[in-house]
């Protein structure tokens, strides 16, 4: 399965346009359910912590999360495309500034 399509160009084109976290709080509010975003908030949340060294017990404790989702997490941080270890790094940056 693919997931590049016209659609989802379009979908991350609205993201990439957005220019303030009030502006993205108000476009996800809308495009997502709270869960949805509490979701992908703990997910990168728990990419952060793998990559600052945090165990397992550490991350459920800290994100009230399963460590299935940890290790999924993990496999994505370590083995997938590079979007988290992208993300991250940009934060980081950005806090730096």
């Amino acid at each position: 399965m693919t997931l590049r399509s016209k659609a989802m160009d379009t979908l991350f084109k609205t993201i990439l346009n957005l220019e303030s976290v009030d502006e993205c709080y108000a476009y996800f509010e809308d495009l997502c359910t709270v869960k949805e975003l509490q979701d992908m908030a703990q997910r990168l949340e728990t990419a952060i912590l793998l990559s600052e060294g945090a165990s397992y017990q550490e991350i459920t404790q800290s994100c009230s999360i399963s460590t299935a989702t940890i290790g999924r997490v993990s496999k994505c941080l370590n083995y997938g495309s590079g979007g988290y270890r992208s993300a991250i790094n940009k934060l980081k940056e950005g806090d730096a500034e």
